[in-house]
């Protein structure tokens, strides 16, 4: 009882201070361009770039890497699955952004397999299928962890290979009556993830001990109904040396409805996390674009419990004894609340990636949040894709939109004129001071790592000097 009454005042007490935060403001944002290429081999339809289903800023190398998804095929054709290395101007009192520019594609793969975007076949097994939503740098190896929305988190050196394959905990490994099953949809499917509403964020902790994925929304067994997707979703703590889960706790959605879910996770500390939680309201292929809801809270898991073996109702609170993530009333940052002339001055329907960036001049935080523009493209029942080309200037830009031929402007159901152009992804540049980022650390490399690093060089600038 005792253990109860002290979480609860801790609950409390974290929800207080949240409320009492104040939030990041927007500094600018910029808009890319749809058909952009990476610098990968192949044709322009294998090279477009889907932009930012996640993103993550490596201080200590001074780096941006930009993860998109499974490809323009939404799992029904060949994509060989990247991560982009981009550079972007930041200005050290402002924190305004400009200038962005892809530097490397790295491209993921299993012993020498590419990890592909095509859905699993056989539906028992994950096999190579891969659709990354979640990346980040772990400190302690300069390595990449990438958690995906088939049910796949693991760890890559950094060029692309998979070294560490994390284990999925049962509870949200996609099953059918007990057996596991990767592509069947509710109600057929009967425990686990949702198919395309998988491990959508991830976050690593400063030490580099934990990584934490987190489901889009609420397991099939946790509540889900085709209306609501779940009240509550999970977010998984794994162990970054063992590559096994070690908890899981609950997170209360906003509301029900509206697709909405959760898109990205970052850590602020060992113990406070930033969700980036939204709906599919906004400019996209086929939203509405009525209502769009799209926040940045600022959580602590603290006094959170652990719910691995817990199932998670439809509504109301948790069992007797067990508590939820607590999550302040403040938002952190309203993605709605700043638009772009480029899209008529309206919110992308898909933001996905929210980073915390370099320190300015003054003690701020620079931050970065993006847009997934799935590759500005839609499908037939058949699976043959489309281009589609936005009037932003119109009332309705998809209800005006026109499509065309995959990479190509031939075949299109209307003459395309020059107020058409793919959707473009979208970088947001906020700031907040230290003290709207209280007790914010970065990501700490082991100790010795850098230092032996530098020593090298050190040593190398000595000789040298001694040399001439």
């Amino acid at each position: 009882m005792k253990t109860n009454l002290l979480r609860a005042a801790i609950v409390a007490a974290i929800a207080a201070a949240g409320s009492a935060a104040q939030a990041a403001s927007f500094v600018n944002g910029i808009t890319l361009a749809g058909d952009g290429l990476d610098l990968s081999a192949g044709s322009a339809t294998d090279r477009r770039v889907g932009y930012f289903s996640d993103i993550y800023y490596d201080r200590h190398r001074n780096e941006w890497w930009g993860v998109s998804d499974r490809g323009p095929g939404g799992g029904t054709l060949s994509y060989e699955t990247r991560v982009q290395r981009f550079t972007l101007d930041v200005d050290s009192v402002t924190g305004a952004i400009s200038n962005f520019q892809i530097a490397q594609t790295v491209k993921f793969t299993n012993g020498g397999a590419s990890l592909n975007g095509l859905a699993p076949s056989p539906a028992s097994s994950l096999g190579n299928a891969f659709d990354p939503e979640g990346f980040v740098i772990n400190p302690r190896n300069g390595n990449f962890i990438v958690s995906d929305e088939y049910g796949r988190v693991g760890e890559f050196n950094r060029n692309g290979e998979l070294v560490k394959p994390y284990t999925l905990p049962d509870n949200v490994t996609p099953k059918v009556s007990g057996t596991p099953d990767f592509t069947a949809t509710p109600p057929t499917l009967t425990s686990g993830r949702e198919p395309n509403r998988g491990f959508e964020g991830l976050a690593i902790s400063p030490d580099g001990n934990f990584a934490y994925a987190v489901l889009q929304n609420g397991a099939v067994q946790d509540g889900w109904t085709a209306a609501s997707r779940g009240q509550y979703t999970r977010i998984v703590k794994f162990d970054t040396t063992t590559g096994l889960a070690v908890a899981q706790y609950a997170y209360k959605l906003e509301s029900a409805g509206q697709g909405r879910g959760i898109s990205a996770l970052v850590a602020v500390n060992d113990h406070e996390l930033l969700v980036l939680e939204r709906n599919n309201r906004g400019v996209g292929v086929g939203a509405t674009l009525a209502n769009p809801d799209k926040n940045v809270f600022r959580i602590d898991l603290t006094a959170a419990s652990d719910v691995a073996d817990i199932a998670l109702p439809t509504s109301g609170s948790l069992p007797p004894g067990a508590v939820a993530v607590s999550k302040g009333a403040t938002k952190f940052i309203d993605l709605d609340a700043n638009t772009l002339a480029a899209l008529g001055n309206r919110s992308p329907e898909k933001w996905e990636g929210l980073a915390i960036g370099p320190q300015l001049a003054n003690g701020d935080y620079m931050m970065l949040a993006g847009t997934d523009n799935d590759y500005s493209v839609t499908q037939n029942g058949s699976g043959t894709q489309f281009d589609v080309w936005f009037d932003f200037t119109s009332a309705d830009p998809f209800a005006n939109a026109i499509q065309c031929a995959f990479g190509s402007t031939s075949d299109c159901t209307s003459p395309l004129t020059p107020a058409y152009a793919l959707l473009p992804g979208v970088l947001h540049a906020y700031r907040a001071s230290a003290a709207e980022l209280a007790s914010y650390v970065a990501p700490v490399p082991v100790p010795g790592s850098l230092a032996l690093l530098g020593s090298a060089l050190a040593g190398f600038v000595l000789r040298r000097r001694r040399s001439v």
